[in-house]
C-alpha cells in the first residue's frame, strides 16, 4: 500500500518575511557597489584586458622546451622539487614538536602548552614572509623557498599530527608499560603504528598545498615558476603568461589526482 507524502506546510507569513530579506540585501549590495569610486580605472583598461585574455587563451607553446635555456618544463620541476624538499624536512622535523604539543604524551599541562604555543607561532609568518627573510639570509634561489615552506609547514604538520596522537587507542599503550616497556618502546610498537597512516595522509596533503605555494614563492626570487611568471608579467608577454599559468594547473591537478588515490589507499 503507497503511502502519500506529506509535504510541510510554509506559512505565507514565513514566505513574505524571507523575500523582504532577500530584497533588504539585494537593496544593500545596489547601495554599496553604487558609491564605490571608480575613478581609478584606466582609459587602457579594457584594451589591456583583452590583451591579456588573447595571450592567455593563445599561449607561447615554443616555451615548454628550449633546449639552450630556461623553459616551462624545468621551471615546474624545480617547482616540484622545493615543494618535495620543503615538505620531507617539515614532515621529519615536526615530530618532535607533535609528540611535544600532544596532551596525552604528557602528564604536565604547562608542556604541551609550550609545545601548542610554538607550533602556533611557527605558523603565524606567511611563506611569503619567511621566504623574504630567507632570501636577506642565504640569497635569491631556490635553497630560500625550500627553507621557507620547510619551517612554515612544521607549524601545521605538527598541529595535525598532535592531533592524530591525542586520537590513539591508549590500550596497546597501556599493555606495553604494564610489561616495563621503555618510553622509546612504546612509542615505537604502541603509538607509532597507529599514527603512521594519519601522518602520511597529513603529509601528501601538505604537499598538495606547497607545490602551489612554490609556485608563488618564485614570484619574489624564492626559485620556480614564479621566478619566469614575474619577468612575464613584467614585461607584458601575455602569451608566455599563458602557457605558464597552463603549466601551474596540469602541474597541480595531477599532483592533486595522484596523492588523493594515495591518500584513499592509505586510510
Amino acid at each position: 500500500m503507497n503511502k502519500a507524502v506529506i509535504t510541510p506546510f510554509k506559512p505565507r507569513k514565513n514566505r513574505i518575511q524571507h523575500f523582504i530579506i532577500v530584497i533588504a540585501l539585494l537593496l544593500l549590495y545596489i547601495w554599496a557597489f553604487s558609491c564605490m569610486p571608480i575613478a581609478g580605472v584606466k582609459e587602457t583598461a579594457g584594451q589591456i584586458s583583452k590583451a591579456i585574455f588573447a595571450g592567455i587563451f593563445n599561449p607561447d607553446w615554443d616555451y615548454v622546451y628550449l633546449p639552450d635555456g630556461e623553459d616551462l618544463l624545468r621551471g615546474l620541476l624545480d617547482t616540484l622539487a622545493i615543494a618535495i624538499l620543503g615538505t620531507f624536512i617539515s614532515a621529519f622535523l615536526c615530530i618532535p614538536f607533535a609528540f611535544w604539543a600532544a596532551a596525552n604524551m604528557s602528564s604536565r599541562k604547562t608542556a604541551t602548552n609550550t609545545g601548542k604555543f610554538m607550533l602556533s607561532f611557527v605558523r603565524t609568518f606567511p611563506e611569503i614572509v619567511m621566504a623574504i627573510l630567507f632570501i636577506k639570509a642565504v640569497g635569491p634561489g631556490s635553497f630560500a623557498g625550500v627553507l621557507a615552506l620547510g619551517l612554515h609547514s612544521i607549524g601545521m604538520l605538527g598541529k595535525l599530527f598532535a592531533e592524530e596522537i591525542e586520537s590513539i587507542d591508549p590500550g596497546p599503550a597501556e599493555a606495553l608499560t604494564a610489561t616495563g616497556a621503555t618510553r622509546l618502546q612504546i612509542i615505537w610498537f604502541a603509538i607509532l603504528p597507529q599514527v603512521m597512516p594519519g601522518f602520511l595522509s597529513y603529509t601528501l596533503y601538505r604537499f598538495e598545498i606547497n607545490v602551489r605555494s612554490a609556485a608563488i614563492l618564485g614570484i619574489i626570487g624564492s626559485g620556480g615558476i614564479g621566478t619566469p611568471l614575474i619577468f612575464a608579467l613584467s614585461s607584458r608577454d601575455w602569451d608566455r603568461v599563458g602557457i605558464i599559468l597552463l603549466g601551474i594547473i596540469v602541474m597541480v591537478t595531477l599532483i592533486d589526482l595522484l596523492s588523493g588515490y594515495i591518500r584513499r589507499r592509505i586510510v
